[in-house]
């Protein structure tokens, strides 16, 4: 799972406007675990960024991207996240243009982090240069329909939003400009409220901060995982299930959880009063259309509502580190045809070509491993570079599709080659759910 969450008080701009007097646009989006992927122009140079609700200000994190374009009046600052570590080094760059299909802004600020362990591209198998904050919401009534991959943003004044009876309105506080919900959680006969960041930018369903009436030793009933990366280092904690998690009036069950080790979040409790956060796992299961001005939030559910709360079987974390080249051989048949006077039928003959293709592929290495997981108990670890996947060359999956894979049926047989010090070695193993 990818986490992605910065708190970091900052003045910033609300510039973003629709072009051309338009009432409403639509721009398209990939949708990698969990995570809305847009393609952002700053300055003229598109790139992809992740949109996130839980971050003010656009932030740029690829020194690669950085190196490719121009930015104007900058300053150093220093930035503050969730995390363990303390505060790091970035620049603020002023007076940028930036935009997003007919939505633009003229004057923009922006933030750069060089620190290279903020990466976010090898987690999620695709090039990744930042995080477009918040900003983005403030002037606009902003619908993202998760089930098509299309946000569709609506000139307030031209295109108020309309009553809707199969959708849940809820109110939206907002703390340093960014959006918090409540939202009610339920063990047994008790229901309680949690005030809920609402962060576009966690691949997670939910994180709570408590875990006294969840987490259990005997049986035990959670593990301990890698939750994600935070502006100020890596964040772990435990994974477990809530039985019932409540939005306005649609009901969740069994819903997965993470709770975040107290030295990741005492900068959130302080500063934010909130009991957590809820992320795309949640967000993806509705057309959520957010309306700052009112200060509102629009649930309705989409075909991915009644999907169980999977996660990932296998204990595997994989990455994407960098390319290699690989030989192909394809065959080529062709049918030469030669008739026979001497009878009533032709005879047939084929020949096969074979051509050779070199070519540039990904490489998938195991990032992590869970102790005691199925993965881990067949030897599999950190540094291993997988091979092949159920018979299907490692490369011919997208990153996102291999934990889709990990997350989708307890029992799955799972066959893996994984090469170590150059040798290659087979493995199975069957995902196995810890609950």
């Amino acid at each position: 799972m990818l986490f992605i969450s910065f708190s970091v008080a900052l003045t910033a701009q609300s510039g973003f406007f629709l072009q051309h007097g338009k009432k409403k646009v639509r721009i398209p989006f990939s949708l990698v675990n969990n995570l809305p992927i847009v393609e952002v122009e700053i300055n003229g140079t598109p790139l992809s960024f992740i949109l996130d609700t839980g971050v003010k200000s656009t932030i740029l994190f690829s020194l690669e991207a950085a190196d490719s374009i121009q930015l104007r009046n900058t300053s150093p600052v220093l930035l503050q996240g969730l995390g363990p570590g303390g505060t790091v080094d970035a620049l603020k760059s002023l007076n940028n243009k930036v935009k997003i299909g007919n939505v633009e802004d003229k004057d923009h600020s922006l933030f750069i982090i060089f620190d290279s362990s903020l990466n976010f591209s090898p987690r999620m198998g695709i090039p990744i240069h930042g995080i477009l904050g918040n900003e983005f919401f403030q002037n606009f009534i902003v619908k993202i329909n998760y089930s098509s991959e299309v946000i569709t943003v609506y000139d307030p004044q031209k295109y108020p939003l309309k009553p809707c009876k199969k959708c849940e309105d809820l109110s939206l506080n907002f703390v340093g400009s960014k959006p918090y919900i409540s939202l009610n959680v339920a063990n047994g006969n008790k229901e309680e409220e949690v005030k809920l960041l609402i962060d576009s930018g966690s691949s997670d369903v939910l994180w709570l901060f408590d875990h006294d009436e969840f987490i259990e030793e005997t049986p035990k009933n959670y593990f301990k995982d890698f939750l994600g990366l935070g502006l100020s280092g890596n964040i772990f904690g435990k994974r477990a299930r809530i039985p019932e998690l409540i939005v306005g009036n649609y009901h969740l069950i069994n819903v997965n959880t993470s709770f975040p080790e107290e030295n990741a979040i005492t900068k959130a409790r302080y500063y934010e009063d909130r009991d957590g956060s809820v992320g795309g796992g949640l967000l993806s299961r509705f057309t959520v259309t957010f309306d700052y001005g009112n200060k509102r939030v629009r649930f309705k559910k989409n075909n991915k509502f009644n999907d169980p709360f999977n996660y990932n079987m296998s204990g595997l974390t994989l990455e994407h580190e960098g390319m290699e080249l690989v030989k192909e051989e394809r065959g080529t048949a062709v049918n030469s045809n030669r008739a026979n006077q001497n009878d009533s039928f032709s005879r047939s003959s084929v020949s096969i070509t074979t051509e050779v293709h070199f070519s540039l592929v990904p490489k998938y290495v195991v990032a992590d491993v869970r102790e005691g997981s199925p993965a881990a108990l067949e030897g599999i670890q950190k540094g291993d570079e997988v091979i092949s996947v159920n018979g299907k060359p490692c490369y011919q999956y997208k990153l996102f599709e291999l934990i889709e894979l990990f997350s989708s049926e307890e029992g799955k047989r799972i066959s893996m080659e994984v090469k170590r010090a150059g040798y290659v070695n087979k493995v199975k193993f069957y995902l196995k759910s810890v609950f």
